[in-house]
């Protein structure tokens, strides 16, 4: 695994150097950032925004080593301005995009939350992805298995996935093959890396 949970072996989609740490590697595992006209520092969640971009690791730890050094303003040639409490935007920004994507998911019919329902696709095989809320039950969580040659994303909050099926809570979720499910697993390896995680927990496996 790269860093911000980026498989090194993942061959989709251009490569790009991190400007902290020197590692080249594919775009999904990456921030870009770009300046705005006003000068100060943005954080291009969606890789869609103009101008020169500067690209680092979906690591929070990175991000603020690339900020203490000054990185940003010397990758993007002019000086910047960075804004309190980057990391936390970037996060939340992240949060939200893995959310709506599961929900996307979830109206398409690629996805089912409750323990019964996840587990019934599970037996079926029609499950590929596991996702399971990071503060729920330990003891909870360990009777469901993530697919073989599938994955895992345990990154999100009860509350957040709740969010994602219109309930209130969810512990259990899953994702069908296709679809979506790729481009949420990728995004939730970014989530992972921008989350200050205890234990392994928050982890998403690609």
């Amino acid at each position: 695994m790269g860093r911000g949970g980026a498989s090194k072996d993942h061959k989709d989609g251009p490569d790009r150097k991190c400007i902290a740490t020197g590692e080249v590697q594919p775009k999904f595992g990456l921030i870009r950032f770009v300046a705005g006209p006003d000068g100060q520092l943005v954080p291009d969640i969606w890789g869609k925004l103009p101008g020169r971009g500067v690209y680092v690791s979906a690591d929070r730890k990175i991000i603020e080593q690339a900020v203490a050094k000054k990185l940003f303003a010397r990758g993007l040639k002019q000086p910047v301005q960075v804004p309190d409490g980057l990391t936390d935007e970037i996060e939340r920004q992240l949060v939200r995009r893995v959310v709506d994507l599961i929900s996307m998911a979830r109206k398409s019919g690629d996805a089912v939350a409750g323990y019964e329902k996840v587990k019934g696709w599970l037996g079926t095989e029609q499950a590929t992805v596991l996702v399971q809320a990071l503060d729920g039950s330990g003891r909870g969580k360990s009777k469901l298995s993530t697919p073989h040659f599938g994955h895992y994303i345990g990154c999100l909050s009860a509350d957040e996935l709740g969010m994602a099926f219109g309930r209130q809570t969810v512990i259990h979720a899953a994702l069908a093959s296709g679809g979506l499910s790729k481009r949420i697993v990728e995004e939730a390896q970014r989530l992972q890396g921008m989350r200050e995680t205890d234990g392994g927990k928050g982890r998403a496996e690609g």
